[in-house]
């Protein structure tokens, strides 16, 4: 018989191979559908090899209790690589000492931890543990992606954007997924075991499908024993505040080290960021995508109100439904079998909790597709997508006597500016025109038709708590006898006044005399107001077609200690005439932190001393105290750096010098984060070339 002396399972060799060297170089990682080799060494020669080929087969096994009967455990002979849905292995090359076998897993075996047996004489050897993944660069997975410029991207890359601020004024975090660090495999395969601890089938981890929907719901704690807890509506308190998060390696570490107890705190963008790194982890290619004036929690409706007093103050009112900002969710990519092959390639997953009906509260996998063409049958959740990026945003006056008037002015369109970060570049890719059809456009009027159509069709015959879209948007009767244009900068930088300008034109036959409200209110992402900072009002009298401008400003020190954590002012002009008619307009900006720049000499050579400058400038008119950066730059330097700058004196730049040497080439990013008591997250990032040695 044979006497099994030990197994090489050529880790180096076999990981670069599979694209997981990165992951690690001192254990066996490999993708679905794509063979890997071993050598098992005997300790007593063979000379007659064919009788004792045919007496031994390997066996592959995952779960806690593989067996046959529940799809975990798998027996195949050392024959000839054969069916791709099939476990087969090959004899490659053999020696009286030694074995080489080439073993192919199917393109659609369960992702997981795997032993790897050999049986022969009624005796099992254990050759070796391996760990599983999807594979997209393998055409017979569903999760197949074609373009190896994007497999490096939405695989490999473990340097992302998130973007934020508002549709005039997209602004850019970095953020530092970490998919390729070692131990994050292991946290990705424990959450899905904590997600599955009543459900252990492990098959249903050969879909992608399954997987997703199994990180979504475990990322939001509100569905399960999760990894964050969302932050409510006022200040974080007892945990981290989402915007200070730099990646997700922590907060999945955190997670994993308590045992499982939820980290706080994440927003939309923190808990898009860890879905990411989890499904690029396991082999799913994904990407961060963020859509602007996004209607949250609308339950499948195609309207949203928003609420206004008589002086233009944004009211929170006990309905969920709101307009966000901004929204930040989930890509996957792979291929539908479950439906037709049109709605294959990207698919959209939200891990943020919505209020639904019916099913979790985490949304898709959608494809982008079907979201597009209003097809919202199709799984899963394209109605709550569709309606957050399609709804028609009414502004209502709420009087005196709590009785609601509608606001006359601009329709407030939802689903605008939807962003993410471009293949190998640091630049925002524009795509939309994946999710909608052009505005005013034909197709966008056939979409909205058909998606009406079905509207009126379930409120016929269902009861209107069965229907699963509700309140078809209907357009005012809007006068034409006064109009108001807002006018201000997208975004401004902190210590600076924020100036306005306002055009009133009447355009009635007669003379008006109206009634202007100006102001200001600090406002977090999701929509909620946080606090009133400027108030101006003023009485016009308006000759007939006679037009009017105003210019103030809103004074930094009015709105500098009252920003929320995403530094967002809403602007309102609210315009009122005798007869009772009411005109709103709204506008929203980004407050920017004082510029923190890092820059690089014009050459970076790989494993040469070199060094990076930082530099801040301080726009605020006092001074920035008790300043401390911290500096990563994954192949630049070791671990993290901190640096104290302590004072930074009122429209002075502080400069920082910091040596480095680079260990591996091509794009490195370099990041700082400064902190102090003014400040709390000021993030800067430069990406550069580093040629090799």
């Amino acid at each position: 018989g044979l006497s099994f002396k030990k197994c090489d399972l050529k880790i180096m060799m076999n990981n670069s191979n599979h694209h997981t060297r990165e992951i690690s170089t001192e254990r066996l990682v490999v993708r679905r559908g794509q063979p890997f080799t071993v050598t098992v060494h005997f300790s007593a020669p063979i000379h007659s090899y064919l009788p004792q080929l045919k007496r031994t087969f390997l066996i592959a096994q995952t779960g806690r209790n593989p067996s046959k009967s529940s799809g975990t455990q798998t027996e195949f002979p050392i024959s000839s690589l054969g069916d791709q849905q099939q476990w087969s292995a090959a004899l490659e090359e053999q020696d009286p000492c030694f074995w080489t076998i080439s073993v192919k897993t199917p393109a659609n075996a369960p992702i997981g931890q795997y032993t790897l047996l050999l049986h022969a004489s009624k005796c099992h050897c254990h050759l070796g543990n391996f760990t599983l993944l999807f594979n997209p660069w393998c055409r017979d997975d569903e999760v197949f992606l074609g373009n190896e410029a994007q497999r490096q991207e939405y695989i490999l890359n473990q340097e992302g954007v998130i973007y934020w601020g508002t549709e005039n004024a997209v602004l850019a975090q970095p953020w530092d997924f970490s998919q390729l660090e070692e131990d994050i495999v292991d946290i990705c395969f424990a959450l899905l075991d904590v997600a599955e601890h009543q459900d252990k089938d492990h098959t249903r981890r050969k879909s992608p499908i399954h997987v997703c929907r199994t990180v979504a719901a475990m990322v939001n704690c509100n569905e399960s024993s999760g990894i964050l807890t969302e932050c409510g509506t006022g200040r974080c308190c007892n945990g981290t505040p989402p915007s200070k998060w730099l990646g997700s390696s922590p907060i999945l570490r955190q997670w994993f080290a308590s045992r499982c107890k939820p980290v706080r705190h994440g927003q939309c963008w923190v808990f898009a960021a860890v879905v990411c790194t989890v499904l690029r982890c396991l082999g799913i290619p994904t990407r961060v995508v963020t859509g602007y004036t996004w209607a949250h929690n609308t339950n499948a409706s195609l309207s949203v109100n928003e609420y206004y007093d008589e002086d233009g103050t944004l009211l929170t009112k006990e309905r969920s439904a709101c307009v966000w900002t901004f929204h930040v969710w989930n890509e996957c990519w792979m291929a539908r079998a479950d439906l037709v092959p049109k709605y294959s390639g990207w698919q959209a997953l939200d891990a943020t909790c919505q209020e639904k009906r019916e099913g979790p509260s985490f949304c898709g996998p959608a494809p982008v597709k079907a979201i597009k063409d209003g097809d919202m049958d199709i799984d899963y959740d394209v109605c709550y997508f569709f309606a957050a990026i399609n709804a028609k945003c009414q502004v209502w006056i709420q009087k005196a006597d709590d009785t609601l008037k509608p606001a006359l002015g601009n329709t407030k369109y939802t689903g605008n500016n939807i962003s993410t970060k471009g293949v190998g570049s640091e630049r925002c890719e524009d795509i939309t025109q994946n999710y909608k059809y052009p505005e005013g456009s034909l197709q966008e009027k056939e979409v909205l038709d058909k998606v009406y159509r079905k509207i009126k069709k379930l409120h016929t015959t269902t009861s209107s708590s069965e229907t699963q879209f509700s309140s078809i948007p209907t357009a005012l009767e809007e006068p034409v006898n006064l109009f108001i244009h807002l006018q201000s900068e997208s975004s401004q930088l902190l210590g600076h006044n924020v100036p306005l300008t306002i055009k009133v034109f009447n355009y009635s036959g007669e003379e008006k005399a109206t009634h202007l409200v100006l102001q200001a209110q600090s406002l977090q992402y999701n929509g909620i107001p946080i606090t009133q900072l400027w108030k101006e009002k003023f009485d016009l009298t308006l000759k007939t077609n006679e037009a009017h401008t105003l210019k103030v400003s809103v004074p930094c020190s009015q709105y500098g200690k009252e920003l929320g954590e995403n530094h967002l002012l809403q602007l309102t002009a609210m315009l009122r005439d005798k007869d009772s008619a009411v005109y709103l307009l709204q506008e929203e900006i980004s407050i920017c932190d004082p510029p923190l720049t890092i820059e690089f000499p014009e050459k970076m050579v790989q494993y040469q001393p070199s060094t990076a400058n930082i530099s801040l400038l301080n726009s605020l008119t006092e001074p920035l105290e008790k300043c401390v950066i911290v500096v990563a730059g994954r192949g630049l330097i070791y671990r993290q750096r901190k640096y104290r700058f302590g004072s930074v004196q009122p429209k002075s730049t502080e400069k920082l010098q910091i040596p480095l040497t680079p260990i591996q080439s091509g794009p490195r990013r370099l990041t700082a984060h400064l902190t102090c008591l003014q400040l709390q997250d000021l993030k800067s990032y430069t990406t550069i070339d580093v040629a090799a040695a």
